[in-house]
């Protein structure tokens, strides 16, 4: 490789400015890393080029465990949202999960002054067309102007740009998403370093003029307040002024797309990406669900200084002419004025499996990636990889140890550990049932699990500390109320009954009342208010759960304990796995091609059974290099 004449120098280079990018680079920043973090437009930077909204099932934790680690996508969600709601309270507390609807123009420029504000951060427009590496180690990256930029790291955090294509009907356009330019070039590069690529595609619906939309007859959807924000620092209350509608599709929109299904991308054979299985297209409902009558769609406000509303629910690539017909044809949007079509996009992503659990590239020294580059969907999945890869990148400049979260500490693990170990063929989302141990990683803990593990990472401070520390001891003091005694008199019988709890012939603990299945701890506060007068109520809910469900978490925590002897078994790097007897050939190949770095990893391949993890241990018991 010839000299490279460098024109400026910076500790840590990175691609991309999306959700991913932000957190990479304020991570690394923030730990004092010189960083020039790369966009090809300014305009795109935070950019919520699908919904405008944060969070939701399983993604909701994601935005919680990034804010307890010292990121900023929770903070910047609370100050810039319109409405905020928390799905799934039907169901138990552990997929109890936070959506925001925010404000898309205020999120974007927010995010892009807390990046230009800080000091250690150099922003760029420009595109990255290779990157540079010697002897398979980090040295810099080249733009297309010919600028070239050293660095000891790189975060390829390239979200839906790499050689991206828009679809709508037979209409294909070299571009990425709202019609920003594509990245051209890096993905040669990327194959250059030994990195395969593959094909996804995701989509969009359209935008309608608030205007032309007839609400007189559509259920309204409004926000909540008293309940969590997504980050912890937060304790001002959410206005919900701003709210949301529900509508449907009809027999007569499913005909229409039925009629010309033939003229979809993704039926035509134009489409050639792998979409979301979990975000279908309407189409695609319509085609896989053919005996539905109705799919719910929700309308959306994209930002206060815009009449722009999203329909969500109703991405599609169909031709312009026919989503026309198919949105006239739901109800309240009749005479709805379409102001940017629906359209699908494809780009190049990596193989995840060919990254270490700190999301370092197996092939280049220094090499980080994260968010949709990785398989992923989403601007929560992106974030939380988007800050282990710059907390990683910044261990391995420091010659520290890597950051890896288990799956028994955080959402943000399991994402990781199924990215690396198990790959993913389609768009990868985020949903609680990929979470073992959900009932322990919770939204409301996400700070005791995460926020002493950034603390020693250096990115919490000192304010957001102890501000910590301060609600583990308002917790603490709640814990030590439930030995209180309540005795046997009218006021105790009184909430017994009303509650439909049958009568004791002695006193009660307060620990023991909540066991009952019909009282809370907000049903004890309305009897005995001068016992938790001084407590708020989310703390209050938190130490509700953690008795109700006490006998469930106790046993997940002891799967817990197991896993972790998996865990702490490494595997050394060198390993020669047909050297392993008794190994099945198809666990060979498949720990051969991963490579785990631990026993716990190896045992989530697809393809390595038990017994292969058994004769693994024996092996490694005696294994000595």
């Amino acid at each position: 490789m010839e000299k490279i004449n460098f024109d400026d120098n910076f500790d840590a280079v990175v691609i991309g400015a999306g959700h991913a990018g932000c957190e990479a680079a304020l991570a690394l920043a923030r730990l004092g890393k010189k960083t020039c973090l790369t966009t090809i437009s300014l305009d795109a930077i935070a950019f919520l080029a699908c919904n405008p909204s944060i969070g939701g099932t399983a993604k909701g934790h994601l935005v919680c465990e990034i804010d307890a680690l010292g990121g900023e996508m929770g903070k910047n969600a609370d100050a810039t949202m319109l409405q905020l709601r928390m799905l799934n309270q039907g169901k138990g507390p552990a997929v109890h999960s936070l959506r925001a609807q925010v404000d898309k123009n205020k999120y974007h420029e927010r995010m892009k002054k807390v990046l230009e504000e800080n000091e250690n951060i150099t922003i760029k427009q420009a595109e990255i067309v290779e990157i540079y590496a010697e002897n398979n180690k980090i040295v810099g990256v080249r733009t297309a102007l010919g600028e070239n930029l050293s660095a000891k790291v790189v975060v390829v955090a390239t979200g839906v740009y790499l050689k991206s294509q828009i679809i709508i009907g037979n209409y294909m356009k070299d571009s990425g998403p709202n019609g920003y330019a594509r990245a051209e070039e890096l993905s040669n590069s990327l194959i250059k370093l030994g990195h395969e690529l593959r094909r996804f595609k995701t989509g969009t619906p359209a935008r309608i003029n608030s205007r032309t939309i007839d609400f007189s007859g559509l259920e309204i959807q409004g926000g909540e307040k008293n309940i969590q924000h997504f980050s912890f620092d937060n304790t001002e209350e959410i206005l919900n002024d701003y709210p949301c509608y529900v509508t449907y599709t009809n027999l007569t929109t499913h005909k229409i797309i039925r009629d010309n299904i033939h003229r979809a991308p993704l039926y035509s054979g134009l489409i050639h990406g792998i979409g979301p299985r979990y975000c279908p297209s309407i189409e695609d409902k319509v085609v896989r669900f053919p005996d539905r009558e109705r799919h719910q769609l929700f309308l959306e406000p994209e930002a206060l200084s815009t009449n722009e509303i999203y329909v969500q629910g109703c991405s599609t690539s169909l031709p312009f002419d026919v989503q026309k017909q198919l949105y006239h044809s739901i109800k309240g949007l009749e005479n709805a004025q379409i102001m940017r079509y629906a359209y699908a996009i494809e780009y190049d992503a990596i193989d995840s499996q060919t990254l270490k659990a700190s999301l370092e590239s197996k092939f280049v020294d220094g090499l980080f990636f994260a968010g949709q580059i990785n398989g992923t969907s989403g601007y929560e999945e992106a974030a939380a990889q988007g800050i282990i890869a710059g907390i990683n990148a910044n261990q391995k400049l420091d010659n520290k140890e890597p950051l890896v979260l288990g799956r028994e500490q955080s959402y943000i693990g399991v994402l990781i550990d199924d990215l690396i170990t198990k790959g993913t063929n389609e768009p990868y989302r985020m949903m609680t049932s990929r979470a073992e141990f959900r009932l322990v990683l919770r939204q409301d803990n996400a700070d005791e699990r995460l926020t002493p593990i950034g603390r020693t990472i250096g990115l919490v401070t000192d304010k957001k500390y102890q501000k910590f520390m301060q609600k583990r001891e308002k917790l603490q003091k709640i814990r030590e109320k439930l030995a209180i005694l309540i005795k046997r008199d009218e006021k105790l019988i009184n909430l017994l009954t009303e509650c439909g709890e049958s009568i004791p012939d002695s006193s009660m603990r307060i620990k023991d009342l909540l066991k009952r299945n019909n009282i809370t701890i907000f049903d004890i506060k309305k009897h005995y208010p001068e016992i938790f007068e001084d407590d708020e109520d989310m703390f209050l809910d938190i130490i509700n759960t953690e008795v109700k469900y006490e006998g469930y978490i106790n046993q997940q925590n002891d799967e817990i304990e197991k896993l972790r002897k998996q865990e702490q078994t490494k595997i050394p790097e060198e390993i020669d796995y047909n050297k392993v007897k008794s190994l099945r050939i198809e666990a060979r190949q498949k720990l051969s091609k991963i490579r785990p770095e631990t026993l716990g990893m190896a045992s989530r391949i697809s393809g390595v059974s038990p017994a292969d993890i058994t004769v693994l241990s024996i092996y490694l018991k005696s294994y000595k290099g």
